[in-house]
C-alpha cells in the first residue's frame, strides 16, 4: 500500500475485513475441549465473519476498529452419539472487553443428551476463544499499521514521531456505533471476485425437515409462500435440478443447483439489480430434532458482494422465513 502522507498527519485507513477471515480461520479451527467424560467438541472451520475491520492512522497514532460478527461450526460426540454444530458471537469488537464476549451455541439434531455437551465447551472451549479475539487488535496492528504510515525516516514532526512510539491496539475512548439494519441499501456492488462476503443463518421451524424441504421446492407451496407467481420456463410441480426461475416479480433470480432429500438443497441466487455477472450460492441444509419436534435450517450463503450482507439477510429473514412461518404455521413469528 503505497501512502502519501506527510509527517503521517492526514487520517489514512485501511480496510482489513478480508485479512480479518483468513486470521480466525487460522486461528479458530482446529480448537478443541479435550475429552471430558465422553463429550468432546472441535471448532471445524469458521463459517463466516461479517462487519467492518480497519486500520487509521491520523497525526502518528495508529489504531484498530472493528465491529465483527462471528460464526464458527463444530462437531464432537457425547458418548457415542456425533453431533454437528455452530457457536455464534454476535459482537467482536475494538472496544471489547474479554468478559464482553457473548456465545450462541447451537446443536443441530438437538437432544437431551447431545445438550450435555454444552456445559463443556462453555467451560472448555469459550476460554481459548475470548483470549484469540482480545489479540486480535494487537495483532491487526503489528500486521497493518506500517502500510498506513510513512517510513520514521520520513517523519518530521516531533508530534507525530511522538504519537507513533505510543501506538498500541488499544483503541480510544468508545464511541458511538451505528445499529445495524436490514434496510435495503441502495450501493452498487463491485464486479471483482475479491470483494465478496458470506451469511451463515440458523432459523428454526416447528415442522419435520421433509415438509420444510418441500417448501423450497414444490412450486405451488413456493408461490404461497412468496405471495405471487413464480416465473419459471420449466414444467411440472417441482423444480429440478437446472431449473431457473424468478420471484417477488422478478426481483430474485435463482437457479436450482443440487437436492439432497431432505437434507440438503443449493441454489444459484441473486437479486435484479446486481450486475449480471454476480451470484451468490445458497446452501440449505436441514436438521430435524425429532425428539423437540423441529428442524433447524442451516444456511451457508457465499459469493454475496460487501455492502450488500445486510440487505440480503433482511429479505430472507423477511420474505423467506417469517413468510414461510406464516403461511404454514411452522413456527413462532417475532
Amino acid at each position: 500500500m503505497v501512502v502519501h502522507n506527510p509527517n503521517n498527519w492526514h487520517w489514512v485507513d485501511k480496510n482489513c475485513i478480508g485479512w480479518a477471515r483468513e486470521y480466525f480461520g487460522e486461528k479458530l479451527k482446529g480448537l478443541n475441549t479435550g475429552d471430558v467424560s465422553g463429550k468432546y467438541a472441535e471448532v471445524t472451520s469458521v463459517s463466516s465473519v461479517e462487519g467492518d475491520c480497519e486500520v487509521n492512522q491520523r497525526k502518528g497514532k495508529a489504531i484498530s476498529l472493528f465491529d465483527l460478527k462471528i460464526v464458527l461450526l463444530i462437531k464432537g460426540h457425547v458418548e457415542d452419539l456425533p453431533f454437528d454444530g455452530s457457536i455464534y458471537v454476535p459482537e467482536v469488537a475494538f472496544d471489547s472487553e474479554e468478559s464482553d464476549y457473548q456465545f450462541e451455541i447451537s446443536i443441530y439434531k438437538e437432544t437431551g443428551r447431545l445438550n450435555e455437551v454444552k456445559p463443556v465447551i462453555r467451560e472448555k472451549l469459550l476460554p481459548q476463544l475470548r483470549a484469540i479475539f482480545q489479540n486480535f487488535g494487537k495483532d491487526l496492528l503489528t500486521v497493518h499499521a506500517s502500510d498506513i504510515q510513512v517510513p520514521e525516516s520520513q517523519v518530521k514532526s516531533e508530534f507525530t514521531r511522538g504519537n507513533a512510539s505510543q501506538s498500541s491496539s488499544t483503541s480510544p475512548a468508545p464511541v458511538p456505533r451505528a445499529t445495524p439494519t436490514t434496510a435495503a441499501k441502495s450501493s452498487t456492488p463491485t464486479t471483482s471476485g475479491a470483494n465478496r462476503s458470506s451469511l451463515h443463518l440458523e432459523p428454526t421451524f416447528n415442522v419435520p425437515a421433509i415438509e420444510l424441504y418441500r417448501a423450497f421446492l414444490f412450486k405451488s407451496l413456493i408461490m404461497a409462500w412468496s405471495r405471487g407467481s413464480l416465473q419459471s420456463a420449466a414444467p411440472g410441480d417441482q423444480l429440478r435440478v437446472g431449473d431457473q426461475f424468478e420471484l417477488f416479480g422478478g426481483n430474485v433470480i435463482s437457479k436450482l443447483l443440487e437436492t439432497k432429500e431432505p437434507n440438503r438443497l443449493v441454489f444459484e441466487w441473486r437479486l435484479k439489480d446486481w450486475s449480471e455477472n454476480i451470484a451468490s450460492n445458497l446452501v440449505m441444509e436441514f436438521h430435524e430434532s425429532q425428539e423437540y419436534h423441529e428442524t433447524k435450517l442451516q444456511v451457508s450463503w457465499s459469493g454475496i458482494p460487501v455492502g450488500e450482507e445486510d440487505r440480503v439477510r433482511g429479505n430472507f429473514e423477511e420474505y423467506y422465513v417469517r413468510s414461510i412461518k406464516l403461511t404454514f404455521g411452522f413456527g413462532a413469528v417475532l
